[in-house]
């Protein structure tokens, strides 16, 4: 009033529930008729408790970042608010206040039961891309816990997601006021910009839209898609009446009023002009130079002339241009057919659209609808209407588009006609898992939509899946489809939902995993969520963004074409296989095949594969494996093709000088030629490898070989060669085997792959002492390397003893010796089916010629040393059926090669294999895998109903290279389970690594004296010590009863190779002993030789320790463990000339035996004594002496009774100085609590007497429960260790992997030293069902500018596993000091389903800094929970602080 001024609000809208956008509140701005709000998308979400939900009215205030701004009360209306419910509300204001810094949530308390339990609301803003999660999780009721009906909420920092950004605009649409322009059908539209396109956008809102001579507005939130250049608008009805006469379409982008118009003036209606119910508009305006023109193209679409090629289904196509694409238009009207798409059809079309540009690829398929819908599409042709044909462009095709053929696509998008043409598109692998919910299968059709950095795929709909589960969609299965579409590039989200039809359509979408092997990346999108109607937020389509993206093996595209002769029954129906080896290395066997009846007489076949990039290929082996009737094959020729980079002479148009003139010359320019310059630049071109064959594979024609190894056409350097392969069967007892015997040979440029060994000079082949002879056809290998043999254990009685192998090249004539002489059988040695065998020299086969006798088994340790042995552990889950009677094998692959299929057939731990539960132990030997990248694990599905197994993880410890690794899997191979797999490939978690000192090998050779009863069947062990007390562990020599019983007889020499760890130059004792089991146990020892290989040069040394006692009760001094020192060294080594030089060295320095005399005195108290066997290791500084059992007292006969002294001796190779003991005892008898006073210990050799203050408790009830306790020595000054601490030698080398996967490599230059602090954690476990974990758990902590802790491992103590549903765990660790506590991140190893992890609350204490951060986590760390994640960063600013008493380190 005071200044006179009168201030319009301009609204013109409906403010009703049930017009318009439904809104019964409004901001209105000063002025303006545009609608100037920002939209923020608010979810609600109500508990799922018992009387959650409410009738009364909501209400809401949002606050703005330090509190200045808000949004005002905001009623939201419409909402349900019932139990387990999501309800979304667009709220419109007109001030940006993203990121809210909190929000007021209340209600009115005006309905019955007002009470309502609020779970936590979910704030998005679109135009800043941020999404904000606000924990409530309480009541909001007079009658519950505080009785507010209004609660302020904060957020929880942690869970803030930048999502894509979109802006508003403004869309208005004018319907003409022609008689019946008014329409009833769903309308939608699309935009097209210059930096990309919006989605489909669905136009409804509550009122009666699209009426004759009407303005319809919509607030549309778009990507940012840079200058709107064309909009398409389109509805779904083809019935009459159904037509709308549209005048024109307006956009504004609200924040900055451009605003563009697209004018339309004409029907979309099935009856009138065109008969088109789809209008492309191009965008004018002042902001527009030259709008687009609008075109027509005209496209044929050529059937194929193949019987049953025809299809009625209905058949659509879109066309990709520079300037985006025309949508996917059904074929509908041909110009020049009645009845379309028969065969040997050209249909031609009329496509009306904006001008697209240089026209790029054609989407073309059909919607599978109706019987015997298969189309075999010849080519399609497009050109602009009113050009010549001869300017049209070809996309060929040439392909079935039909689920039973080809690949059982029924969409597919063609490049121009050109060479190689499958190869430019990528393969996106998409592994849809649908929940273990009730009723969460769907049968409604689920699309997905994939946005990357270089574009977007159009929606489409998942018709065929590559796994082929005959339901799709099922509960707890898993469902993979491949989508062979443009490079999308990284992939930054994805749009995935289903249509909402069928009887059952709520779908219960799980995860989806996107692998694209191609990129070398796979993408984790997790959703565990309905998409259903009537389930949560009742969305049917939901868009996704990963949780985390893994680099995976890199594969690149060949397309292979196999062209089969024209000859009288040339055709096969037998599996085809192929594998590629170039100069970097080799695929993997490749499997030819489809869905369609392949490899008939006369065809042509073109296979698009991923596999390794092998750099220039050199050859092919092509083969198949000899199954069905008339297996013989006549190959023609084959041919591979792939991509490369190469320079590529190109035609380049000059540029203008400067921007500025662009417009002036606008006219000139169209009179002037445009000037051409030639330029060179890389191009992705395609490559193409021939590989003429013109030959039979079949068991009766030619050479009666199903397997050929083919050269380019253009080779020079490598041609064919024959190997001649001699194998010597052993000469023991049932040696011989009738098994399948294959072989591989490894050269240099190569290798043979695996050939069955199946010709041989002897009908019988591979009997007892015999020699066979094969050949073996390959290109020529270079020098040979290595060579695998195995059987596959068919037959009775297939254990087969193998002498060796001997390889003469014929063209060189070069002989090459495989030496053996080991079992290949399930029930010897170390039970495996296959051996890689290496070659020897010459002087080292001579050597054992000489002298017969001792010839045997002298190679054992240069064939260990050359190989590595791999102990594999497998792990099946403890689910129901987990359990598996099927034969199961598995490969392993490093980065040089793969082991080929290893059968695991004995396991050395069960006897029935690979049940629920259990862990199997199997060994495997290689050569020169490098290190471990991948493991293909499977079976064979035989056994019925019980085949189906449940793999939880496999384990292989590689002790030669000193580390175990585990590879994670956590799912089913079973045919009717998960995506119905039988081989799985898993990988090495990076987490679970273990790193130690590397093994290495040790032949040891036991003498057995020439004694009557010198012989024993029990359990022999040694330990191998070194200087400064190094030494292995102890290690038994026999696996099996089997062994102990064949070994250590009278008289004999038993050799044993055993890989130990490395203990220096020098050993300086043994210690070797036996368990005392079995009848007649006592074992007379005369000496040990030890051989290890030179460090330097080839050839080995042997170590001899002379023994020449008894280790038995009844025998000598009653020992069974002795000590022995080395007496002579004996060198081998290779001389240049290739002769063996030998020399023979005395020891001079040796260790002496000592004899100590040990006093073990017994409290003075109630109940000390202990009947308990007691057990006692001497540590000095020069070794130790073992654990040595208490056995005979030399002063009671009752032993450690109250306030006695018990002596006792025990010899010993001389310790040096004793500085500490470790004693227990085994809790064994009634009341075996022992109180220990003190242990004296008296070396008798240098007089010394070492006293150990005890004064405490070894009791399970006692004290802190411990039966084993270490002393030191009175007065000893050293570091002492804990008894935990033998364990954390392991676990601080398994923290060297602690930095590898730093996410911040920025920093790494200026590395500073940090101070080592403690950190307190305390962990509060859920106690939700599956809450609990048997996963290591981490912390790091993120200070201010990049530092952090290492990962800090929270272990258990008393070696438990794992954190129990509802424990509290606390722990202190010590880490870098990192100044400033910002974040902390939780997470932990487990990378199976299994090992999910609910984590209630995380506590960290800083004792340093006086303060204590508690963390209110209250989430999922797990592969199949909530965001998929196993780790997770706590933001500081979600935690609360406490301060506790500072105390300084």
């Amino acid at each position: 009033m005071g200044n006179k001024e009168v201030y319009e609000f301009p609204v013109n809208r409906w403010f009703a529930m049930d017009e318009d956008d439904g809104k019964i509140q409004r901001d209105v701005l000063v002025g303006s008729l545009q609608p100037m709000g920002i939209v923020y998308n608010v979810q609600v979400m109500t508990g799922d408790v018992r009387g959650a939900g409410t009738n009364s009215k909501i209400h809401m205030v949002m606050h703005g970042s330090k509190g200045m701004k808000n949004s005002g009360k905001i009623f939201l209306e419409g909402g349900a608010f019932e139990r387990g419910l999501i309800d979304i509300f667009n709220v419109e204001i007109c001030e940006l206040i993203s990121p809210l810094s909190r929000i007021t949530i209340g209600h009115d308390n005006g309905a019955v039961g007002a009470g309502w339990y609020c779970e936590k609301v979910v704030i998005y803003c679109p135009f800043t891309g941020i999404e904000q999660t606000f924990p409530c999780g309480m009541w909001l009721d007079e009658d519950e816990g505080d009785g507010l009906i209004e609660r302020e909420l904060y957020e929880m920092v942690s869970l803030r997601q930048k999502k894509h950004k979109k802006y508003p605009w403004s869309l208005w649409i004018w319907t003409s006021d022609v008689k019946g322009a008014g329409t009833d059908a769903q309308v939608f539209l699309q935009i097209y910009g210059e930096k990309g396109k919006s989605d489909e956008i669905k136009l409804e809102n509550n009122s009666d839209s699209f009426e004759q001579g009407q303005l319809d507005k919509f607030m549309v939130e778009l990507p940012d898609i840079g200058r709107p250049l064309k909009l398409r608008i389109w509805h779904e009805k083809r019935n009459p009446f159904a037509g709308w006469h549209l005048a024109k379409a307006t956009l504004l982008k609200t924040l900055t009023m451009d605003k563009y118009s697209f004018e339309c003036g004409r029907w979309l209606d099935i009856n009138e002009d065109d008969n088109e119910i789809v209008r492309e508009l191009p965008a004018t305006g002042a902001l527009i130079d030259e709008p687009l023109p609008l075109i027509k193209y005209r496209v044929t679409i050529c059937t194929g002339d193949v019987s049953g090629s025809g299809t009625d289904a209905t058949v659509f196509l879109s066309i990709f241009g520079d300037l985006g694409d025309t949508g996917e238009r059904p074929m509908i009207t041909s110009k020049n057919n009645v009845n379309k798409f028969e065969k040997g059809n050209h249909d031609e079309f009329l496509i009306e659209s904006v001008f697209l540009g240089q026209v790029r690829r054609v989407r073309v398929g059909h919607d599978g609808r109706g019987g015997g819908c298969g189309w075999f599409l010849d080519k399609v042709l497009v050109r602009e209407e009113g050009q010549p044909e001869s300017a049209a462009i070809e996309f060929p095709c040439s392909r079935w588009l039909d689920r039973n053929e080809d690949d059982g696509q029924i969409v597919r998008e063609l490049v121009p006609a050109g060479d190689g043409l499958r190869l430019f598109n990528v393969n996106y692998h998409i592994a849809i898992k649908t929940g273990s919910v009730n009723g969460a299968s769907s049968d409604s059709r689920v699309f997905v939509k994939l946005y990357g950095e270089k574009g977007d795929t159009d929606k489409v709909i998942l018709a065929v899946s590559d796994n082929d589960l005959r339901n799709y969609f099922e509960t707890g299965r898993t469902d993979v489809f491949i989508m062979e579409t443009f490079d999308i590039g990284k992939i930054n989200r994805l749009l995935i939902g289903h249509t909402n039809e069928g009887l059952r359509a709520g779908w219960f979408l799980d995860s989806v995993q996107i692998s694209v092997p191609v990129h070398g990346m796979q993408y984790m999108f997790p959703s565990h969520r309905w998409l259903c109607k009537d389930e949560a937020d009742g969305k049917v389509e939901v868009e996704i963004y990963p949780s985390e993206v893994l680099d995976i093996e890199k594969l690149i595209n060949y397309e292979i074409t196999v062209v089969t002769g024209d000859v009288r029954a040339a055709g096969t129906n037998a599996n085809v296989f192929c594998q590629i080896y170039g100069e970097e290395g080799k695929t993997e066997v490749l499997a030819l095949k489809n869905r369609s009846n392949n490899f008939e007489r006369g065809t042509t076949e073109i296979f698009k594969i991923e596999a390794l990039d092998v750099g220039k290929i050199y050859k092919i082996r092509i083969f198949h494996d000899g199954k069905g009737i008339g297996d013989g094959w006549f190959l023609e020729i084959v041919d591979i093709k792939r991509l490369t980079m190469a320079m590529v002479q190109v035609e380049v148009k000059k540029e203008e000088p400067t921007k500025k003139d662009k417009k002036k010359d606008k006219k000139k320019k169209k009179k002037e030629e445009e000037e051409v310059e030639i330029i060179e630049e890389l191009q992705e071109v395609v490559e193409t490898f021939v590989f003429p064959c013109s030959r039979w594979l079949a068991r009766d024609e030619e050479d009666g070989e199903i397997v050929v190894e083919l050269l380019t056409e253009d080779n020079e350097d490598l041609e064919l060669k024959s190997y001649d392969v001699y194998v010597y069967t052993g000469t023991m007892w049932g040696a011989g085997t009738d098994a399948n015997v294959y072989i591989n040979i490894y050269g240099e440029t190569g290798d043979t792959g695996e050939r069955w060994l199946r010709k041989s000079n002897n009908l019988n082949k591979f009997e007892k002492g015999q020699e066979d002879v094969f050949s073996i056809t390959a290109v020529d290998l270079g020098v040979l390397k290595k060579l695998r043999i195995r059987h596959d254990n068919s037959q009775v009685g297939a254990g087969w003893f193998l002498d060796r192998v001997e390889i003469v090249d014929n063209k060189d004539d070069t002989t090459y010796f495989f030496p053996c002489k080991r079992w290949l059988a399930v029930d010897e040695d170390d039970r495996q089916l296959a051996r890689e065998l290496v070659p020897v020299d010459e002087a080292f086969m001579k050597k054992g010629d000489e002298d017969e006798d001792d010839s045997e088994a002298t190679l054992g340790l240069e064939q260990k040393a050359m190989s590595t042995t791999y102990t594999v552990r497998i792990k099946t889950g403890d689910k129901k059926y987990a359990g598996t009677d099927a034969n199961v094998f598995m490969t392993l692959y490093g980065t040089k090669d793969d082991t080929g299929i290893i059968t695991l057939k004995a396991s050395k731990t069960h006897r029935n294999k690979f049940e629920r539960g259990m862990i199997d132990e199997f060994t495997v030997e290689a050569v020169d895998l490098g290190p471990l990248k991948k493991l293909r694990i499977g079976h064979d599905n035989c056994g019925g109903g019980s085949a189906g197994w449940f793999l939880d993880w496999v384990e292989i410890d590689a002790q030669s290279m000193g580390q175990k690794l585990r590879f994670p899997c956590g799912r089913w191979l079973d045919r009717g389970e998960d995506d119905g797999a039988i081989i799985r490939d898993i990988f090495p978690n990076p987490l679970q690594t273990e790193f130690y000192t590397p093994f290495v090998p040790y032949e040891i050779k036991t003498f057995t004296s020439d004694v009557f009863g010198a012989g024993t069947d029990a359990d022999v062990f040694i330990v191998l010590y070194g200087r400064n007390a190094i030494c292995t562990q102890q290690k038994a020599l026999c696996v099996n009863k089997r062994e102990r019983r064949m070994y250590f007889e009278r008289g004999a020499e038993d050799m044993f190779i055993v890989e130990l760890e490395d203990v220096g130059d020098a050993i300086e004792k043994i210690r070797i002993g036996h368990d005392n089991r079995g009848v007649n146990p006592g074992w007379h020892l005369d000496r040990v030789e030890i051989r290890r290989l030179l460090r330097k040069g080839k050839g080995s040394e042997t170590v001899i320790l002379p023994c020449e006692r008894w280790l038995a009760k009844s025998e000598d001094d009653g020992e069974t463990v002795r000590e022995l020192v080395p007496s002579d060294i004996i060198t081998e080594k290779l001389s240049r000339d290739g002769s063996l030089k030998v020399t023979e060295l005395e020891v001079e320095d040796a260790l002496e035996t000592h004899t100590y005399k040990v006093s073990v005195i017994t409290g003075d108290v109630s109940g000390a004594g202990t009947d308990a066997n007691v057990f006692l290791t001497i540590y000095g500084d020069q070794g130790d002496t073992g654990e040595r059992k208490l056995s005979k007292s030399e002063t009671n006969k009752n032993k450690f009774e109250r306030g006695s002294v018990d002596k006792f001796t025990i010899e010993a190779v001389d310790l040096g100085q004793v500085f500490r003991i470790k004693i227990r005892h085994d809790n064994s008898m009634v009341s075996a609590d022992w109180y220990l006073d003190q242990v004296e210990v008296f070396d008798e050799d240098t007089e010394e007497v070492y006293l150990f203050l005890c004064e405490r408790w070894l009791s399970k009830k006692r004290e802190d429960r411990r039966i084993e306790r270490v002393f030191y020595v009175k007065d000893y000054e050293g570091v002492r260790e804990s008894l935990n601490s033998k364990k954390n030698t392991a676990l601080t080398l398994k923290s060297l992997d602690s930095n590898m996967n730093k996410k911040n490599k920025k920093k790494k230059e200026e590395e500073i030293e940090l101070p080592i602090i403690p950190y307190h954690i305390t962990i509060c476990t859920g106690v939700e069902r599956d809450a609990s974990t048997t996963s290591r758990a981490y912390v790091i902590i993120i200070g201010s500018s990049h530092t952090q802790t290492e990962r800090l491992w929270l272990d258990l103590p008393d070696r438990r596993k794992g954190f129990q549903a509802g424990s509290l765990e606390s722990f202190e660790v010590h880490g870098s000091d990192v100044g400033e506590f910002k974040k902390v991140e939780l997470g932990h190893d487990g990378a199976t389903p299994e090992s999910c992890w609910l984590v209630d609350e995380l506590a960290v204490a800083v004792p340093t800094k006086g303060v204590k951060y508690i963390f209110a986590c209250k989430c999922w760390l797990a592969k199949d929970r909530g965001d998929g994640l196993t780790a997770r960063v706590f933001n500081v600013l979600d935690a609360e602080a406490i301060a506790i008493s500072q105390k300084v380190h």
